[in-house]
């Protein structure tokens, strides 16, 4: 049994780190679309960041560059679509993809919605602030307060793993700040725009069947293999 176990859980172990690296091929494809110098192009610079951490291989990550920026023929016909709605119990989110087909995702999308409601454009975005996020752990004793401070970071809080920080800046500053954490005792694991809550619903206030259901729900999205992003509004 234990041995079953272990196979089942290096297999999903396997299958999660295939999901992260399409996903992350994808974004370095779109990203270089807009060219494949890194130096002059910081969502290519922060999505090469994000897979070097992630252990992409030099031959993936460049065969990724060269297909987005159409080096080696036609570039990549990638589209970056969003959808806004509400998980069960009036839980907003925004879920963002990237896909080869439109159809199938918006097909599938609808499909994962109905145990929530989708809602039109603009309908939930309203709610949440466009921001730059960067996730960033301290090397020593570091001061988030104050490395945020002299970063030029707007806001800070505890991130999701144990001892990381996560800054919130404007979304023209994130490539600036992100460079700049590294002086203030900080190293960064991950760099992207995305999307805060203004009124998060509390997970407090939902029973334990009631989050569970909640749970699925953001679960089944963020498996779909052209979801990119999925931001919440829930809090503890």
């Amino acid at each position: 049994m234990g041995a079953q176990w272990k196979a089942k859980h290096k297999e999903a172990a396997a299958n999660a780190k295939g999901k992260v690296m399409g996903k992350l091929s994808k974004e370095i494809q779109i990203a270089a679309k807009a060219g494949a110098d890194p130096d002059m192009n910081p969502r290519l610079r922060l999505a090469i960041d994000q897979a070097k951490k992630a252990s992409m291989t030099r031959e993936t990550l460049e065969r990724a560059i060269r297909k987005g920026a159409g080096l080696d023929g036609d570039a990549v016909q990638y589209a970056a679509v969003s959808y806004e709605g509400f998980a069960p119990h009036q839980v907003p989110l925004i879920v963002e993809c990237l896909t080869d087909n439109v159809n199938r995702t918006v097909a599938q999308i609808r499909v994962l919605f109905r145990k929530g409601q989708l809602g039109a454009s603009g309908s939930v975005a309203w709610d949440f602030n466009h921001v730059g996020l960067i996730e960033a752990t301290p090397t020593g004793d570091a001061d988030p307060e104050m490395a945020a401070i002299e970063a030029g970071a707007q806001d800070f809080e505890a991130g999701d793993e144990e001892g990381s920080t996560l800054f919130i800046t404007d979304t023209t500053d994130l490539d600036a700040v992100q460079k700049a954490l590294p002086e203030q005792g900080f190293t960064v694991t991950s760099a992207k725009l995305g999307y805060t809550p203004k009124n998060p619903v509390s997970a407090a206030s939902l029973s334990a069947e009631a989050l569970a259901e909640v749970e699925a729900f953001l679960e089944a999205i963020d498996e779909n293999d052209d979801v990119q992003n999925v931001y919440v509004g829930l809090t503890e």
